[in-house]
């Protein structure tokens, strides 16, 4: 059997096959009113249902949701999902349940954006933070003042707002449990809130939460114990991290990304989800075919932790030879699965695998 269509078992929960297909925004959640006191806003919709459920019925053994915010301020974006309340919750459960039905296991990414937090999507014009006076637009937080390029500079988080955040993500992870996900990513990578408190090009801090490597590590941590004490012990939690920062000095490393590892599996983290850059606007990232994967082998091989490589995986046998190599333990595929919803499909048939049939479509 190939390696890219074995199940694979964390926990109590089995994923089909390797193929796996990684958090994208969709920037098409509700965006209408002040998200304090519109419980339909950042709530999921057709747009979602048919985006997730389209790559089941490709064959992806599992399917990460979107960032999905822990609070109104946490979203990227207006238009992105939450799971905030129960309202959203709710609706998440259609998907959830259809999901399972076709055999694939549903996770879910809870996301804070930090600093890069209320912005406009990749294709308004101007791009960038939203306008101040913008009718969508609020105050974005992070853990020190400093602005991510352009963009509008962030309020510096207190001790107790911290702490507010952790408790946050924690009852998103329950709502995640009552929405009937299988799965619950952490996201620590992109830039985003808890990639800024690791990383000491973002994170400026002179207290508990700033400075050497321990104290930066402290909110991922605190937000992982949080999550993993709400979260039944039955269910695997992944985090995904960005490995490097991609600079010479100053940033986040591949080092100290290992070192992390180690900690995360020590509070019960399954499987480590490894990207890389989104912290640093003008970094020089070596983009082509697989430039992520030597940073998943390391984090696997030195933390000993399940992996999943992500970035410019398109071909099936390149996914296979990650495998083959013990890189990773699994492959996440973003823009490929938008290209080709059935992709995982056509690469069990070049791979000489057969996946269960869809009996709607087997006469194609």
């Amino acid at each position: 059997m190939s390696l890219l269509f074995e199940p694979l078992a964390l926990r109590d929960v089995t994923a089909p096959n390797r193929v796996w297909m990684a958090p994208m925004c969709q920037y098409s959640a509700p965006a209408e009113g002040h998200a304090a006191n519109n419980d339909s806003v950042g709530t999921p919709g057709e747009w979602h249902f048919q985006h997730l459920a389209s790559r089941a019925a490709g064959g992806t053994g599992l399917i990460l949701t979107e960032a999905t915010a822990v609070t109104p301020e946490g979203r990227i974006s207006p238009w992105d999902l939450g799971i905030w309340n129960d309202h959203q919750a709710a609706a998440f459960r259609r998907i959830t349940s259809f999901l399972r039905e076709l055999g694939t296991v549903p996770g879910i990414q809870l996301a804070h954006a930090g600093r890069k937090a209320s912005s406009a999507r990749p294709w308004d014009t101007p791009g960038g933070s939203l306008p101040a006076d913008h009718p969508l637009a609020w105050q974005s937080v992070a853990p020190s003042g400093a602005a991510f390029g352009a963009m509008t500079a962030p309020a510096e988080l207190s001790v107790d707002q911290i702490g507010e955040v952790v408790r946050r993500f924690a009852e998103a992870a329950e709502r995640a449990l009552a929405a009937g996900f299988q799965v619950v990513e952490i996201h620590g990578a992109h830039g985003y809130l808890v990639h800024e408190f690791l990383s000491p090009y973002s994170n400026h801090r002179m207290d508990a939460y700033g400075g050497p490597l321990q104290n930066r590590m402290r909110f991922a941590l605190e937000v992982t114990e949080a999550v993993r004490a709400v979260w039944p012990d039955e269910l695997p939690v992944f985090f995904r991290v960005s490995a490097t920062d991609w600079l010479d000095e100053g940033g986040w490393t591949a080092d100290e990304s290992v070192l992390l590892a180690k900690e995360l599996q020590a509070r019960g983290v399954d499987l480590v989800d490894v990207s890389t850059g989104g912290n640093v606007p003008d970094a020089r990232i070596p983009v082509e075919p697989g430039y992520q994967v030597p940073f998943a082998a390391r984090i696997r091989n030195e933390a000993g932790l399940a992996t999943g490589a992500v970035g410019l995986i398109t071909d099936p046998r390149q996914a296979e030879q990650i495998l083959a190599s013990g890189e990773a333990d699994a492959v996440l595929l973003g823009r490929e699965l938008l290209r080709n919803p059935y992709w995982a499909r056509h690469a069990a048939t070049a791979l000489g695998h057969d996946l269960p049939k869809l009996d709607q479509y087997a006469r194609a």
